[in-house]
C-alpha cells in the first residue's frame, strides 16, 4: 500500500526532519507550513531530488477552513492519507502568569490545542482502516515551564490527553495514535540562545547533551510505520533522560 504522510509545521525544525525521514522511509509527504514558503518549498524540492514525492501546502492549522483545504489538497495530489505527524505548534510569549494576556493565551491555545484537535479530527475521518497518527507533544507537558512557559506546557498536557483518548476511540479500526514528547532539541530557537545558557541546560540533562531534530524524527517515523504495529496510546519521551 502506498504511504502518504502529512506533516504539519513541516517546513523547519523537528517537522522538517520528520518530513525528510518519512520520505526516505518511502512515503509521499505533505509538508504543511503557515508562513515560510521558501523553506517548505526547498524541503519539497530536496525530497524530490532524492527520488521521493513531496508537496508543500500553506495552511494555518488553527483555522478550520485551512485544515480542510490542507487535507483535501494532500489527498488529491498525493493519494489517500495513511499517516499524520501532528506537529505544528508555537511556544507563545514567555513570561509569568501574572503578566499573561488573553490575546497571548488565545494565540497559543488556537495553534497548540484547536489546531491539533482539528488535524486529528480530519485524520480520524480519513483513516478508516489502519494508519497512524503521531502527536508531537513536549517533555514540558509533565515538567511544566514554571516562570516562562506554563500556557505552552498546559497545551502539551492537553495533547497528551488527546493522544490517549483518541487511541482508544480509533483502536477498533486499526488506527494507531501515539505521542512523542521531545525535550530540549537543537532547533532554531535554542541555537540562538546564549552558549552559557545552553551549557547550563545540558548539565541538567542526564545524557549530557541537547537532542537533534533527527533523533525525534526517527521516533516519530517509527511510530508511523508498521514496525510499531502493536503500539498505540503510548507517550514516548525523547529528552535524554530528563
Amino acid at each position: 500500500m502506498k504511504r502518504v504522510v502529512l506533516v504539519t509545521g513541516g517546513g523547519r525544525g523537528i517537522g522538517a526532519a520528520i518530513a525528510l525521514q518519512a520520505a526516505r522511509d518511502g512515503a509521499a509527504v505533505g509538508i504543511n507550513y503557515r508562513s515560510n514558503a521558501a523553506t517548505a518549498d526547498a524541503l519539497a524540492a530536496r525530497i524530490t531530488a532524492e527520488g521521493g514525492r513531496a508537496l508543500a501546502v500553506q495552511a494555518d492549522t488553527s483555522q478550520e477552513a485551512d485544515v480542510l483545504r490542507l487535507f483535501d489538497t494532500v489527498e488529491r495530489q498525493l493519494g489517500p492519507l495513511t499517516g499524520l505527524a501532528n506537529n505544528a505548534g508555537i511556544t507563545g510569549r514567555p513570561g509569568p502568569i501574572a503578566q499573561l494576556t488573553v490575546e497571548g493565551l488565545n494565540e497559543v491555545l488556537a495553534t497548540n490545542v484547536v489546531g491539533y484537535f482539528l488535524c486529528a479530527r480530519e485524520a480520524a475521518r480519513r483513516l478508516q482502516r489502519g494508519g497512524a497518527i503521531v502527536n508531537v507533544s513536549s517533555r514540558l507537558a509533565t515538567l511544566s515551564g514554571a516562570g516562562e512557559l506554563v500556557p505552552y506546557s498546559a497545551t502539551k498536557a492537553a495533547i497528551d490527553v488527546l493522544t490517549v483518548g483518541l487511541s482508544r476511540e480509533l483502536a477498533d479500526r486499526g488506527v494507531r495514535v501515539n505521542g512523542v514528547r521531545p525535550g530540549v532539541i537543537a532547533t532554531e530557537i535554542h541555537r540562538q540562545r546564549d552558549p552559557d545558557v545552553l551549557r547550563n541546560i545540558e548539565r541538567g540533562i542526564p545524557l549530557g547533551r541537547i537532542g537533534t531534530p533527527e533523533e525525534v524524527a526517527e521516533c516519530v517515523c517509527w511510530l508511523l510505520s508498521d514496525k510499531a504495529s502493536y503500539v498505540t496510546g503510548a507517550l514516548l519521551d525523547v529528552g535524554g533522560g530528563r
